[in-house]
């Protein structure tokens, strides 16, 4: 079910991983890449069930401007959750594109090491991946706050 602050709510129905990456490219089409021309959306599933998406948001004055993962991840804090379980991302132009280095670190503020990164391309999700797969020494926000 959709609605228009691009979060979509599984109460009723649970979401599998798959439809999972149907938000993420779904979000991929709403990107502002006028520069890069290098389309990403990103779908977070939180901790109450509900899904997050993000595209990337590119500003001339270059580096600021926002990633999916970034985007979707202020939706869901917008929405009052903390807590990141699973990850989808997808970008038209590459395959596999795995997050950023700053956005594994943003993801890993809201997650766990075992949190489920889905890497996609243009017909679903090709490869699964720990978020410490992905950054094997980030910040233990835990122990820091």
């Amino acid at each position: 079910m959709h609605n228009n602050d691009d979060m979509h709510n599984n109460k009723e129905c649970p979401m599998s991983k798959d439809e999972l990456f149907v938000a993420a490219r779904e979000a991929m089409a709403k990107a502002h890449a006028p520069y890069s021309k290098f389309p990403v959306g990103a779908a977070i599933r939180a901790e109450d069930g509900k899904i997050y998406t993000g595209a990337n948001i590119e500003n001339l004055s270059f580096p600021e401007g926002w990633c999916a993962e970034t985007t979707a991840i202020s939706h869901m804090v917008m929405a009052g959750q903390r807590k990141i379980t699973e990850v989808a991302v997808v970008a038209e132009k590459l395959a596999l594109c795995p997050p950023c280095g700053g956005c594994r670190q943003r993801l890993a503020e809201f997650s766990g090491a075992s949190t489920r990164i889905y890497l996609c391309d243009e017909t679903g999700i090709r490869k699964t991946l720990a978020l410490s797969d992905l950054l094997p020494h980030s910040f233990e926000t835990e122990i820091l706050g």
